[in-house]
């Protein structure tokens, strides 16, 4: 059993999977007005798969990670769904998806997750109710399987209100912190520009006389006079 990151050859499988795990009315649930027209987290997207007798690749589960803002101030995660193969749910592989994905989370410097599930199995990997006390969702949800988790101590100190859609741009991916801590390419300074005032089209309007075509070709003289 392997766990790497999905693949887009991956997502058939993946939502036939969630399909039988949750049923095709699973888009109807308040989660999913969080992740509708947003991209999920590609670096904390996971997947676990094996090989059948014939050596194809078969998927075992999966994990997606989605971005969302708390209280439109504060960025986070929001963890789900998460689905294991019936044959495969008793072999302790949700539990290690989520450790594996937390472990993720946490290295490319995420600081909260929240999710909706089931308190009793949460609870283990340090999910708490009261964390989210002050937030609320955008939709009906039982409050004791809205949950929350601290990557960093504190982080959920004294934030409030409710829990909305993030912007893309504000996503934190591995490939995007390359880029931010790769060694800046050096450019050759450039001199200042002049004032906009003495390159502006406005003084050449102002060389014609009322009643002048504007069409009309304007004598250098005129123009050089309209310019200074």
């Amino acid at each position: 059993m392997n766990i790497t990151l999905e693949q887009p050859v991956h997502a058939a499988a993946i939502e036939k999977l969630l399909d039988s795990s949750f049923g095709p009315k699973r888009h109807t649930k308040t989660v999913y007005r969080l992740r509708k027209n947003v991209a999920p987290v590609a670096d904390l997207c996971f997947v676990a798969t094996d090989h059948d007798q014939a050596g194809n690749e078969v998927l075992l589960g999966t994990i997606r990670y989605w971005p969302v803002m708390l209280g439109n101030a504060v960025q986070a995660l929001m963890l789900g769904p998460i689905a294991i193969d019936p044959a495969h749910r008793s072999a302790g592989l949700g539990g290690k998806l989520i450790r594996h994905s937390l472990e993720a989370a946490k290295a490319l410097g995420h600081r909260i997750v929240i999710l909706v599930g089931d308190a009793p199995y949460y609870v283990r990997f340090g999910f708490q109710r009261d964390l989210v006390s002050g937030l609320s969702l955008p939709g009906p949800v039982d409050p004791s399987r809205f949950q929350g988790l601290e990557l960093v101590e504190g982080a959920l100190t004294g934030v409030t209100g409710m829990v909305g859609r993030a912007k893309p741009a504000k996503v934190r991916t591995a490939a995007a912190m390359a880029t931010a801590t790769a060694s800046p390419v050096a450019t050759t300074p450039v001199a200042p520009t002049r004032a906009a005032a003495k390159v502006t089209t406005l003084p050449l309007f102002a060389a014609l006389l009322p009643g002048d075509d504007m069409d009309a070709p304007v004598s250098r003289r005129r123009l050089r006079r309209a310019a200074r």
